[in-house]
């Protein structure tokens, strides 16, 4: 049977290669960090990285690190269990509550991944009776964790406030019990942040709840690094934050929801991948508290963020690249033609910058990008050896523009 799926397989495979959307993985020999050595895949040596989340830098920082050694020798490796039957240890409770206390939540749960902790929401909280009313651009895990639940699915186009109104109207009129908007904080592929104001208002009159990823802010987002609802002064009226300790909270892994009491009460009763889930790795756990740490005075690894993503994005537009308009440290650089960008990525990395080209399904069909993401490790000389290279790149692309 396998070897006439195998040929369908193959056909697929090479129609995925001929469009031009294949996604071959790069192998690094180093550690992460602002820069790494490839090892495979169109350069070798130590190039520039500029395409992983390590936001502030520290998914190698010496004393992250270090608290990760300690908690092997006094937690050891893993815990070969979910957390209700033998894997919970005190490391998982004291990081569940500095995390509700950093995000200004009741209470928190930890997941072994972010995409896990959308999962298990969705189904748990809600049921036929019930509205989803998502942004049009919401992370795939958010997509697949609605697809779970029984609720009534409506989208609004991205940072659509009317197009929210409308849909919320329906789904009042439509007698919904429970009515949850979901949004991310900041839109991966583009960099956008959520109006998180605006999105609260209409909650608040149409008697609803928000939630929010906020995956890509989480750590340097906000005046304390709180994330989108610090930035806009809504952490009180946010009812649901989910997160990733995998970006900017020490790259690892991990995610959790911090939440009201009662939700996270239910989530540790029903939601499935945390009652069927190994639990987070103690090393993992015990390193993101010394992040936590690290975060109370972090205020110089985010003012340096922020100056290497103003630099990048001005140097950029001045050099005529089309940047989607912001200031997250998330900067597309778009390209259009996803071969295009394919080969502008292998002709950065051969002048020693990193970066992947992004294509059809992550993002739609003719809006291929390269979507740059600045760290705080990166040196003012690093970002603008990375624009240098975009330069000459595009010389040798043969265009005049992106």
């Amino acid at each position: 049977m396998f070897e006439t799926v195998r040929d369908d397989l193959r056909n697929t495979l090479d129609e995925i290669r001929s469009a031009g959307l294949h996604k071959p993985e790069r192998v690094i020999g180093t550690p992460q960090s602002a820069s790494v050595a490839v090892t495979s895949g169109g350069a070798a040596g130590e190039v520039l990285n500029f395409c992983a989340n390590n936001y502030l830098g520290l998914a190698d920082h010496p004393e992250v690190v270090a608290a990760a050694k300690d908690a092997l020798d006094r937690w050891g490796y893993g815990m070969a269990s979910v957390r209700f039957i033998c894997g919970t240890q005190e490391v998982h409770k004291e990081l569940e509550a500095r995390l509700s206390a950093f995000l200004g939540q009741e209470d928190t749960i930890l997941y072994s991944s972010c995409f896990d902790a959308n999962g298990g929401v969705f189904e748990t909280l809600l049921g036929a009776e019930d509205a989803v009313i998502s942004d049009a651009l919401n992370h795939a895990s958010i997509i697949d964790g609605i697809r779970l639940s029984k609720a009534r699915r409506f989208r609004y186009a991205n940072r659509d406030m009317a197009e929210l109104e409308t849909r919320l109207k329906e789904a009042t009129e439509g007698g919904a019990r429970r009515k949850l908007i979901v949004t991310d904080g900041v839109f991966s592929m583009d960099g956008y942040v959520a109006p998180l104001q605006e999105i609260c208002d209409l909650a608040d009159r149409y008697d609803a709840m928000v939630m929010v990823d906020d995956s890509h802010a989480v750590g340097f987002v906000g005046p304390g690094g709180r994330g989108t609802p610090e930035l806009h002064g809504v952490m009180d009226r946010v009812d649901i934050i989910t997160g990733t300790l995998g970006k900017a909270l020490g790259g690892a892994s991990g995610g959790y929801v911090a939440a009201r009491t009662e939700i996270v009460e239910l989530l540790r009763q029903r939601s499935r991948p945390y009652l069927f889930s190994n639990s987070l790795a103690p090393v993992i756990a015990a390193a993101s508290l010394k992040v936590l740490d690290l975060l109370e005075s972090a205020g110089d690894l985010r003012e340096h963020l922020a100056a290497n993503t103003a630099l990048f994005r001005t140097k950029m537009t001045e050099a005529g690249f089309e940047i989607l308009p912001g200031d997250h440290a998330i900067a597309p650089v778009m390209i259009g033609d996803a071969a295009e960008a394919a080969r502008m990525a292998e002709l950065l990395l051969e002048r020693g910058v990193y970066v992947i080209g992004f294509s059809y399904p992550v993002v739609p069909m003719g809006a291929a990008r390269i979507r740059v993401q600045l760290s705080a490790a990166h040196s003012t000389a690093d970002v603008e050896r990375a624009v240098a290279a975009f330069i000459d790149a595009r010389a040798a692309l043969g265009t005049t523009g992106a």
